[in-house]
């Protein structure tokens, strides 16, 4: 076995791996031990043992009998050499190789440790010195732990000291800043203060001269039978004459003139014969408006002023003149007409509009609503008008279908951009089919009060009209939401649909992928809207306007839903107008999301307090705010007159608004242009010399349903707010005819007047008034006379600028373009 060591590795595997010695070892030890009588028998019955048994669990002795096996220790390879004792071969070159090795070891770990004995110093020197050593070490580190907390302290000190002169520093500079802004406010609230006396001064003085000019005025009228002219008037002239508007260049003079009225130019051309060579440029009678003297210029007027201006006349506005056939014909001498107006004319008829059709193919913009028109007219339309865009057939009742589809006769009406179907209550499903085949490139359609529009009217009419961007839906009340549906063909950016249950949020779900363009949208009075709608809304990014009026479904879950999305950055408009669930925190969501809200009406709102109205402060870039109806209160009104930049603000049926929240607003709103407090019956003349003290840029003003108005703050808004446009005193009952003079003289822009039930203001007063600021004399050209009858009746009364051409002596009266007039019934009787 030991030959083995030496042996081919390949044979060492063989051997090992099919237990070759373990087998014959075991085959051996059993013979040798037993010595069976035949031992090939023997051999051949061990081998079938072994096979059975399987070589992993073979033993060296498994072939002994119990009873004869023995105790022997193992100590060479096999126990084959223990038995014969061939145990002389167990020192191999390796083991003395080992023995030699640990000897020599053991030999000299002895000597070493013997050597080590023999050179080792005293104990006790050593110990001292690594005494000496480890207090070395331990005083080194008491040392630098002491060290360590003194720095740390020293630091902290240090720190503290720092704090404390910052401290110190801070303390002296906002005591600094605190005396400085002491004198400020000292020297900016006695700035205030003799700014404020200032204009109270001013205001007494200029009132004083105010009341000196009447006084000079009564007696001028006085002595208006002396031939002589006062000293005054002298002056007046000489000053006119030093203003003179005929030196300045042509473009000035016409940009002056752009503004004023047809009646307002015929009057400039008879001042002078400069003025009057002034009101004859070519580019002043480009566009003429009839409209406003419909009631006094006769039609030779209306042919003469046609005739003279033909070649120049663009646009033409007609509205509501009711003129002879004849001078309907006129107009087609306009050759270069571009724009004609004839809505509200009860006898324009097919035949003026045969006339005007073949004398002016270039019309662009016609308005025939409300017209007797009817398949004639339409008929004309697309043979003559090849390059219409714009046509209004609003409240045209006497065409049919079959006129639609003339529409499509000839070249058609294929430019036909904006379409004005409102009221056409005999439009059919079939027409709105002829009107999809003529007009396929209309952007504009507006259908409102038409209470027989259905979703197959729509339907029909977008199979082919693709191209709307513009929508109108007013007065539709069977509209549902497959309209919105068929709209998705559409490139839809502004959509208006009011008083409509049937509209749902359904038809809101997927705006953003059906109208991405959607920039306006008026939605008011819809009681099926909820705050989905908002929240589907809210990803439009190009969203301008947004009107929820009457929307009393929507919360400020909704709202703030809608805010959070893309469509808040854009928003200018927000009508918010009787949504009663909204609250302060709408409001402050407002302030956060909208940086370029301009206007907001948060109107009916009860739930605003004087926390929302300060964020409505936050909101910069606001220019108009409504808030009528709401709990705000003189501490709201001071709040937000920190908004420098409130040009209109409406605050009607504010119960608790008294003169000093007024007051405290006017003082920093010095840009006020439109103001209504309306039914605030707290108020008194206190809030009208605010208004003429700091806001004499005024506009329009409502002071309707304020009882303890009186004549002299009247008085006083007339001397000063000379800039007055509208002014709506109704029900102000202590007012009485002083204030017709007074507006007469002072407000001198004066163009609506609302007095309704003002029971002090007389009648006959006021018939005089209005006969002496709306007609001349008799054998002026134009005059005429008030139709007393109507004032009687109780009934509103237009009165419209009538004479064309009035005397030197009525030109310097109230210039009312409308005076509505109510009396209640006690009074006339």
């Amino acid at each position: 076995m030991a030959s083995l060591r030496n042996a081919n590795p390949r044979l060492k595997n063989y051997f090992k791996e099919n237990y070759i010695p373990q087998v014959c070892e075991a085959l051996l030890c059993g013979i040798l031990v037993t010595c069976p009588e035949d031992p090939l028998r023997y051999l051949e019955g061990m081998i079938m043992v072994i096979i059975k048994s399987g070589l992993q669990n073979l033993l060296w002795d498994m072939c002994i009998a119990p009873s004869m096996k023995s105790n022997i220790r193992r100590l060479s390879e096999t126990y084959l050499e223990q038995l014969f004792e061939l145990d002389d071969q167990l020192m191999t070159p390796e083991l003395m190789i080992k023995a030699c090795s640990f000897y020599t070891g053991h030999l000299v770990k002895t000597h070493f440790c013997t050597w080590r004995d023999i050179a080792r110093t005293d104990e006790n020197v050593v110990l001292a010195e690594k005494m000496n050593r480890a207090v070395t070490c331990y005083n080194f580190r008491l040392q630098k732990s002491v060290f360590h907390h003194w720095h740390s302290y020293m630091e902290d000190q240090k720190e503290k000291l720092k704090n404390m002169l910052l401290r110190i520093q801070q303390i002296i500079y906002c005591h600094k800043l605190t005396i400085i802004l002491t004198k400020w406010r000292n020297t900016a609230r006695h700035k205030s203060k003799k700014k404020e006396d200032e204009l109270i001064l001013k205001h007494e003085l200029q009132l004083k001269k105010w009341k000196n000019r009447l006084i000079l005025k009564r007696a001028a009228a006085e002595e208006s039978n002396f031939p002589e002219q006062s000293s005054s008037e002298v002056s007046l002239v000489d000053e006119t004459l030093k203003c003179d508007i005929s030196l300045l260049p042509e473009r000035a003079i016409l940009q002056i003139f752009f503004y004023l009225s047809l009646k307002d130019v015929i009057i400039c051309g008879q001042v002078s014969h400069a003025w009057m060579l002034m009101t004859q440029l070519n580019s002043l009678w480009n566009a003429i408006d009839f409209s406003t003297v419909k009631n006094v210029i006769p039609d030779k007027y209306i042919v003469s002023t046609l005739q003279r201006w033909r070649l120049n006349v663009l646009r033409l506005n007609f509205r509501g003149c009711l003129l002879r056939p004849k001078t309907f014909r006129s107009v087609s001498h306009c050759r270069n007409l571009q724009e004609l107006n004839v809505s509200d004319c009860p006898t324009f008829t097919d035949e003026s509009m045969r006339h005007i059709s073949e004398g002016c193919p270039g019309v662009l913009y016609l308005n025939l609503s409300n017209t007797t028109i009817t398949n004639r007219t339409m008929r004309l339309l697309p043979r003559h008008f090849h390059n219409l865009q714009n046509l209004s057939l609003a409240y045209c009742r006497r065409f049919t279908d079959k006129g639609l589809q003339y529409l499509n006769l000839g070249n058609g009406c294929h430019k036909l951009i904006y379409l004005d179907l409102s009221g056409c209550t005999q439009i059919s499903v079939q027409g709105f089919r002829y009107i999809a085949n003529s007009c396929t490139g209309v952007m504009h359609l507006t259908i409102n009060d038409m209470p027989t529009l259905t979703d197959n009217c729509v339907k029909a009419l977008v199979e082919k009209c693709s191209r709307i961007t513009s929508l109108v839906f007013t007065g539709a009340p069977h509209i549902t939401d497959c309209t919105f549906k068929a709209l998705s063909t559409c490139k839809l950016r502004k959509i208006r649909f009011e008083g409509n249950k049937r509209v749902t949020d359904a038809s809101f779900k997927s705006v953003d992928k059906n109208y991405p363009n959607l920039s306006h949208i008026y939605m008011a009075d819809c009681k099926g809207i909820t705050d989905s709608s908002l929240r589907s809304l809210s990803p439009l990014k190009q969203l301008t306007v947004l009107n929820l009026a009457n929307c009393v479904r929507i919360g400020d879950m909704g709202l703030k839903q809608f805010l959070d999305g893309p469509a808040s950055i854009k928003i200018r408009e927000l009508n918010l107008s009787n949504c009663v669930q909204l609250s302060d925190a709408s409001v402050m969501k407002l302030s956060e999301r909208c940086p370029n809200l301009n206007y907001l009406s948060l109107r009916n709102c009860e739930h605003l307090t004087a926390q929302g109205i300060g964020y409505i402060v936050n909101i910069f870039s606001l220019v108009s705010i409504d808030l009528s109806g709401t709990d705000i209160s003189n501490e709201g009104l001071n709040v937000l007159s920190r908004h420098k930049k409130l040009k209109e603000l409406s605050v009607s049926e504010c119960y608790r608004i008294t003169d000093d929240g007024i007051q405290a607003f006017c003082k920093s709103s010095v840009i006020l242009e439109h103001l209504d407090v309306s039914y605030c019956s707290q108020l008194s003349d206190m809030i009208i010399k605010a208004l003429a003290i700091y806001c004499i840029n005024l506009t329009s003003l409502s002071i309707a349903g304020c009882p303890k108005i009186t004549d002299s703050a009247m008085e006083m808004l007339s001397a000063k707010c000379h800039y007055l446009h509208i002014l709506d005193i109704s029900g102000c009952v202590l007012l009485t005819d002083q204030i017709l003079e007074d507006l007469q003289i002072g407000c001198k822009q004066l163009r609506i007047l609302k007095m309704q039930y003002c029971t002090n203001i007389s009648k006959i007063t006021l018939a005089v008034k209005a006969l002496q600021t709306k007609t001349g004399p008799k054998d002026t050209p134009g005059g005429g006379s008030l139709n007393l009858p109507e004032l009687e009746s109780g009934r509103r009364v237009g009165l419209r600028s009538d004479p064309l051409l009035p005397s030197s002596q009525s030109r310097s009266l109230l210039p009312l373009t409308v005076l509505l007039l109510y009396y209640s019934e006690h009074q006339w009787h």
